[in-house]
């Protein structure tokens, strides 16, 4: 019989700021500044996989300040 795999599609605050290293706070100013994709299921707000990784994959504006920085041959403007 093959093993079956669950793929979790979306976390709840806490996680997500553990995956990205970040505070569970400085997640909730990023969602409430709509940096980060969420969703409120009842009470709960989730925010999908699929949102830290592109997270991840971008620079954010907020996070930067200062001249110019290139990383691997992109040049981030920051504020």
């Amino acid at each position: 019989m093959p093993q079956q795999v669950d793929t979790v599609l979306a976390v709840g605050m806490s996680e997500a700021a553990r995956r990205l290293g970040l505070s569970p706070r400085t997640v909730a100013t990023l969602v409430l500044h709509r940096q980060l994709a969420s969703r409120k299921v009842g009470s709960r707000r989730i925010i999908p996989v699929s949102a830290l990784e592109a997270f991840i994959r971008h620079d954010h504006p907020s996070a930067c300040k200062g001249p110019a920085k290139v990383v691997e041959g992109t040049t981030y403007d920051r504020e």
